[in-house]
């Protein structure tokens, strides 16, 4: 009975697969969802194969499947948008916008590797794992009296590679010589 009803199928999908992928192909936007549609279409007409009927039957019969499937596909993908738009605002709410932050560990990243691995080190320990000077001592095995001035050195020097104050938004008029003082605001 198996082998009656796999060879049943089989002449099923070797005549009509092609017609329903046609199907499928000309209301979807990407071949990848077609195939789903198609295979989805085939999995019903294999679970209803007592359903399918005789003939000239067949490719009208697996067309209403496919329409049904597609629609069912293209609520899914509504429902799904509608989640992922939801659960962006909902994270916009909550989640405030870091790219300046980004921006800003940059720079600091940057420095941080020009300095020396010791600084860094003791850096990395404060400033990233929130450690105090007697904590940091404990981790790398040394005196309270050897980290703080280690740590404050570091300090100073990272400072000194980024920079006290940032630079004003806009056009510096100073670094352009060929302006003369007439034409400046």
């Amino acid at each position: 009975m198996t082998d009656g009803r796999e060879e049943t199928f089989r002449r099923l999908y070797a005549a009509h697969f092609d017609a329903v992928l046609g199907f499928a192909l000309r209301r979807t936007d990407r071949p990848e969802d077609a195939a789903d549609v198609t295979g989805d279409t085939f999995l019903v007409a294999w679970r209803r194969l007592a359903h399918v009927p005789a003939g000239q039957e067949q490719r009208p019969w697996l067309y209403g499947v496919a329409r049904r499937v597609l629609a069912n596909h293209r609520r899914g993908d509504r429902r799904r948008t509608h989640l992922g738009e939801r659960l962006r605002r909902e994270l916009a709410a909550a989640v405030p916008d870091v790219s300046d932050g980004v921006v800003q560990r940059a720079d600091v990243t940057a420095a941080m590797r020009r300095l020396s691995a010791r600084d860094q080190e003791v850096l990395e320990l404060h400033l990233w794992e929130g450690l105090e000077p007697r904590e940091i001592a404990e981790v790398l095995g040394l005196t309270t009296v050897v980290v703080r001035p280690r740590l404050s050195r570091a300090r100073a020097r990272l400072r000194e590679l980024l920079g006290n104050d940032p630079e004003p938004p806009g056009h510096d008029i100073s670094r352009h010589p060929q302006l003369t003082r007439k034409e400046r605001p």
